[in-house]
């Protein structure tokens, strides 16, 4: 399951799209809007991008991605890339995601994404597995 973009790449896109469209997101909305991403995909059997998410406090993190936009802390990011594009097939598959999740609370989306038995919970176990991988499959399962 090789995939076409990086996780960079994927979240460049996001980014951009956001800005261009008037809305901006922080980088814990991005993470979040990253993980259903990839859950989508992988729901095809699929990838979004190969790079692994870990279990972090606060949800699922790509550390790559959460380094390079760090620097805005809670704010809204505000430098778009257009360097980043994807295919027009993705796009149909992408935009409805990040449109219907960037104006979701992104507390709410923690909640969501740290539901009891899901993928996060799973692998952080109370801080046991903090900055361990999740795996895809379990990503996948999670429902």
């Amino acid at each position: 399951m090789s995939s076409k973009y990086s996780a960079e790449i994927m979240a460049g896109y996001t980014v951009s799209k956001c800005i261009n469209d008037g809305l901006p997101i922080s980088n814990l909305q991005l993470q979040k809007i990253l993980y259903y991403i990839q859950k989508r995909y992988l729901t095809d059997n699929k990838t979004a991008f190969d790079d692994d998410f870990e279990a972090w406090q606060f949800g699922p993190v790509i550390p790559l991605v959460y380094y390079k936009y760090s620097g805005f802390g809670a704010m809204p990011i505000d430098i778009s890339d257009s360097n980043y594009e994807i295919s027009l097939i993705d796009m149909d598959i992408v935009d409805p995601i990040i449109e219907s999740k960037r104006s979701l609370n992104p507390w709410d989306m923690v909640k969501d994404t740290h539901k009891p038995g899901g993928a996060w919970d799973r692998t952080y176990q109370n801080g046991k597995g903090n900055h361990k991988i999740i795996s895809k499959k379990m990503i996948k399962d999670a429902g």
